[in-house]
């Protein structure tokens, strides 16, 4: 496995599957359907936000996204919803969004989004992906790592405090839990 700061243009198919496999089952009941929210998800890809894992073939297997103060891996705006689900679904998605945007603390970098492609899971490539970008984030200045790990997924938080996040704090609204299918968010840090 080799692990890259960015993507190239041919792996924008493959980061937004990735991405989609990870967060479809979270983010499917405002974002879909699948193929819409594919298509949204390559559309709005920063590819200077996000390393990926190669296998020795190439092929993509792995990308964590990260997100500053100056962008992130997945964004986009009112002009790529409306493009891609038209004026009045991109109108009512953009309002379920704005649910799960929240501004960074000063000096942190938050991961924004973390996929495994599913025959390379078990094998070391989500901790290489983060160490890395803990590395990147404290070459660039940063002095914490964020992340948030919906609470029903107790196994990726167990593995986040094997890598020395620490729980900061938890996020519920009704009005998440009515929009997505998870009921609050754990946020964890890791100092750098």
């Amino acid at each position: 496995m080799t692990l890259h700061h960015g993507l190239i243009s041919t792996e924008h198919k493959a980061a937004a599957a990735l991405y989609w496999q990870a967060f479809g089952g979270k983010l499917g009941r405002v974002m879909g359907p699948e193929p819409l929210a594919l298509n949204f998800v390559e559309r709005v890809i920063a590819p200077g936000f996000a390393l990926g894992a190669r296998d020795r073939f190439g092929a993509l297997v792995g990308v964590i996204g990260f997100r500053t103060q100056h962008g992130s891996f997945v964004g986009g705006g009112w002009p790529d919803l409306r493009a891609c689900y038209g004026p009045v679904g991109g109108a009512w998605r953009a309002g379920c969004l704005r649910l799960l945007a929240h501004d960074l603390p000063p000096g942190t970098m938050m991961v924004d989004g973390i996929a495994v492609h599913r025959d390379a899971r078990g094998q070391g490539v989500g901790t290489a992906l983060i160490e890395e970008l803990s590395r990147l984030a404290q070459s660039l200045g940063y002095r914490a790592l964020c992340l948030e790990v919906v609470d029903e997924n107790l196994r990726a938080r167990a593995l986040y405090e094997r890598l020395g996040f620490e729980p900061i704090g938890v996020r519920r609204s009704m009005l998440t839990r009515m929009a997505f299918t998870f009921h609050g968010v754990h946020i964890l840090n890791r100092a750098l």
